[in-house]
């Protein structure tokens, strides 16, 4: 991996999409040990996969992964803390806004 040059592979994948009242998350595991690293992006190659609402639906896929640069990893790692203090400042709470 250059410090300059991003560089793509594929993974094989396994989605999970759970549309219940309990739990409402999409989950995506690579079947092949494939670690995600700060910077890197993954697409899930394929349709739109809906779960009905109360089900769980799960399917084996193909994922490209386009790994950061050595640069764009490092300034990633740097300004990471920075935009989670950005989720921070928000709150929520019961009253209704008019």
């Amino acid at each position: 991996m250059g410090f300059f040059t991003r560089t793509t592979e594929t993974a094989p994948c396994t989605v999970e999409i759970s549309h219940k009242f309990e739990s409402l998350h999409a989950h995506v595991k690579f079947n092949n040990g494939a670690v995600i690293f700060p910077g890197d992006e993954v697409q899930v190659q394929g349709p739109e996969i809906m779960a009905p609402y109360g089900e769980i639906v799960s399917e084996d896929r193909i994922a490209t992964i386009t790994r950061a640069s050595g640069l764009e990893r490092l300034w990633t790692r740097m300004t990471g803390d920075l935009e989670f203090m950005e989720l921070c400042e928000f709150s929520f709470s019961e009253e209704a806004m008019s």
